[in-house]
């Protein structure tokens, strides 16, 4: 670490994703918390909605001992906190928060806000209201934590995350502005809704005027919200280069630095045992494979799969089986090959007849009916991915030497047909998908060669452009990570380049596939927490002396 720079004695954190595992943050934030926890021990503390209710929540364990004194004067100001631990890798100390009781103040508190901040939350609608209680609630947490134990002799810091923290950051920053304030957006708000709107988000980027396509797309109130947060903080921070591109033009607020999503490896089975899981995992796949479809897949057939949250177009799902779907029809194809789509939609429950036949253990000849799902769904007339399946006569037939198989439920290891757990399901795969339109980093493809299966990305994700920039030219599959060009207008050309690298992999000897395993896991390394902390060393010293030189003034 650089010896001038100023680094924090204490951290608050807040996210919507603390010990509340909704999407990708989650994920960012749980796995960095041991490389922090390891520096700051118990002054690091994380602040998440207590939306729990009744109900215990499983990421948090209440630990009453802990700051007890300071839960009663909170308690005594109108302020409901749980105090506890989030139960993840360095055990980080937890503050859940009911926000709530502050729907009664919501028309004061945005006023005051747009007196202050000039944020418009006239145009709220959905979620705006719970965010931005919850954001009121979290700061509200850290000015009276800070105020009870801190004080002015200590370098602290609030670190908000997506436009869900804004509020909170905007009151810090106006009522105790000796705390330096750090806001990251994941993804802008509105390019996400340009993009999920089918509109051209790249080609025509640098003639979007944020305000005006807020107005148009009906997002005015977390645009604005977002914006006027980026331009208050003292660093503002996105997680990758292509994110950065989109702030400087939508939120008009160039970055201060880019902070890259890492990784934690400790978790990951090593040696005898990795190859045990994998086994167990192609099995279980395998077996799943036979009893829906009635054929008999042997161990040299190539599993292929998709995951991640359903956006058909955004996260690539609608490319990637237009892709399996002219790789049923190339003869160069060496393997028979078994693609999975693991994509939760509006599932309804395990298939009967498959558990059924799974129960019995036996091999089957004949396929079930609608051999392409493992799970009722609740829209089985309307759904994207069958939609499309239909429509490309994707039926599975006997004679097609590439299926597709649609599994619409979160793998937690008790979705009544797999039966595993994501990341143990991901082990048994030969080879990973993740044709992004819209994707501000790229966990899923992380994960994925992290486990030691090579994928195939794209130029419009995060985590694509950060392979290309690490090998100095475009990832290819024997680098563990092929990244694909992807634009607003190509979209024809990279189904082909996915299909054509499919067919490349079918067609690797043992020495290329161990190769392009090998190196794979040696990319994931690079993008370990101990390689990337460093980017948030550069933004809490900038946070640090912005925050200091602002109480000069």
């Amino acid at each position: 670490m650089d010896n001038n720079r100023l680094s924090p004695d204490f951290i608050f954190e807040s996210s919507w994703e603390v010990c509340n595992k909704v999407g990708g943050i989650y994920a960012v934030l749980s796995t960095r918390a041991k490389t922090l926890v390891g520096r700051l021990r118990d002054n690091l503390v994380f602040i998440g909605p207590d939306c729990w209710g009744e109900k215990p929540c499983p990421y948090f364990k209440e630990v009453k001992s802990l700051y007890a004194d300071w839960r009663q004067k909170a308690l005594a100001d109108g302020l409901h906190v749980r105090v506890g631990r989030w139960l993840v890798p360095g055990s980080p100390v937890a503050v859940l928060v009911d926000f709530t009781p502050y729907y009664a103040q919501k028309n004061t508190i945005y006023g005051q806000l747009w007196e202050d901040f000039q944020v418009d939350s006239l145009h709220a609608y959905g979620d705006y209201d719970e965010a931005s209680m919850f954001s009121y609630a979290a700061g509200l947490v850290v000015e009276s934590f800070y105020l009870f134990y801190l004080g002015a002799t200590k370098r602290v810091i609030y670190h908000g995350n997506e436009w869900m923290t804004g509020l909170g950051l905007l009151y810090i920053q106006k009522h105790v502005p000796a705390i330096a304030t750090i806001f990251t957006t994941h993804a802008t708000s509105i390019g996400r809704s340009i993009a999920g709107n089918n509109k051209p988000l790249y080609d025509y980027l640098a003639g979007y005027n944020g305000n005006q396509m807020a107005a148009e797309l009906n997002m005015q109130s977390k645009h604005s919200i977002e914006r006027q947060t980026a331009h208050h903080v003292d660093c503002f921070t996105t997680v990758s280069d292509i994110t950065a591109r989109e702030c400087a033009q939508l939120l008009e607020k160039p970055v201060d630095v880019v902070l890259p999503n890492g990784f934690e490896n400790n978790f990951i089975p090593k040696g005898k045992r990795f190859n045990m899981k994998r086994q167990e995992a192609r099995k279980r796949l395998l077996a799943v494979a036979n009893a829906l479809l009635g054929e008999d897949f042997g161990d040299d057939t190539m599993l292929v799969a998709t995951s991640g949250r359903y956006e058909f177009r955004n996260k690539g799902i609608d490319v990637y089986i237009d892709a399996i779907n002219r790789l049923r029809y190339d003869d160069r194809l060496q393997r028979p090959v078994v693609a999975f789509i693991d994509v939760p939609a509006w599932v309804g429950e395990p298939r009967k007849d498959l558990q059924e036949r799974l129960e019995s253990g036996q091999r089957f000849d004949t396929p079930l009916p609608m051999p392409q799902l493992t799970h009722t769904l609740h829209n089985t007339d309307s759904d994207k991915v069958l939609s499309m399946m239909r429509y490309l006569r994707m039926d599975n037939g006997k004679d097609d030497k590439v299926k597709l198989i649609f599994v619409p439920c979160y793998l937690t290891g008790d979705d009544g047909i797999i039966n595993l757990s994501y990341y143990d399901v991901l082990l048994g795969y030969d080879l990973c998908v993740f044709p992004s339109y819209y994707e501000p980093w790229g966990y899923t493809p992380l994960e994925s060669v992290a486990f030691k299966v090579p994928c195939i990305t794209t130029d419009l994700a995060g985590f694509g452009l950060w392979v290309n920039k690490e090998l100095g030219r475009y990832g290819e599959l024997n680098d563990g990570v092929k990244v694909v060009h992807r634009t607003d207008s190509n979209y024809h050309d990279v189904a082909d380049n996915i299909e054509e690298a499919l067919c490349e992999y079918s067609q690797f000897n043992a020495a290329l596939v161990k190769s392009s395993r090998t190196n794979a896991e040696k990319l994931s390394k690079k993008a370990l927490w101990s390689e990337f902390i460093k980017y948030y060393d550069e933004a809490y010293d900038i946070a640090l002396r912005n925050a200091s030189n602002r109480i000069k003034l």
